[in-house]
């Protein structure tokens, strides 16, 4: 509480330090007297999503699904305990972390690391990249990323075959594509390329196609 109260120090800042605390101590039920309720069993963040898709429904308008990716990378991906040790301040990085979608929310999130913990581990940074690789990815509609020995697996909820020709031919002898039920585009890692430099280079592809598109 006392650092949501140091980072809203503007005029207005009081809704938004109850609202962190709804965070910290969670809340009843919206309509209803029970203590604790749905958001206690779902978290949060979860609860106000599902609450405004509910409220946009009833409304008659359109909610919109984004794509939920999987990312299972051969990489440490978490926050050590003996880097953070206050379980609070682990869960809010966490939350901090996986709302990390460009370059800019890397160096801020990595500079506020440091400005607070001290230099972050691999893990840590191998974390960012992960949150990074997750929001991209659905941002391209790719359910899952994953890593299979030497090469990537990406599967895309719906194949584009332009941007696959595409990705083919940029990419000479290293992507296989394969469209059994379930369709997704095998990569191969250069040698010494890590996982994370090549789904980089993937996305860098897709970016310039939709440019041009």
């Amino acid at each position: 509480r006392l650092s949501a109260i140091r980072e809203f120090t503007a005029f207005g800042s009081g809704f938004r330090i109850a609202m962190r605390d709804l965070e910290i101590r969670g809340a009843g039920d919206i309509l209803g007297s029970q203590q604790h309720g749905h958001m206690e069993a779902v978290g949060y963040d979860l609860y106000l999503k599902l609450l405004s898709d509910a409220i946009s429904e009833e409304k008659g308008e359109k909610v919109i699904h984004l794509t939920e990716c999987q990312v299972d990378l051969q990489i440490g991906a978490h926050i050590p305990e003996d880097y953070i040790t206050s379980l609070t301040q682990r869960v809010d990085i966490y939350k901090k972390m996986a709302c990390v979608t460009t370059n800019e929310d890397y160096l801020d999130m990595m500079d506020e690391l440091i400005d607070r913990f001290g230099e972050p581990p691999l893990a840590v940074k191998g974390l960012i990249d992960v949150a990074m690789i997750r929001n991209s990815a659905a941002a391209h509609g790719i359910s899952e990323v994953s890593q299979r020995g030497n090469a990537i697996l990406l599967y895309p909820e719906t194949l584009d075959m332009e941007a696959t020709m595409q990705m083919i031919q940029r990419m000479k002898g290293r992507v296989l594509l394969n469209a059994g039920k379930k369709p997704y585009l095998s990569i191969k890692l250069r040698t010494g390329q890590k996982a994370i430099e090549l789904i980089q280079e993937v996305f860098g592809i897709l970016d310039q196609r939709e440019e041009t598109t």
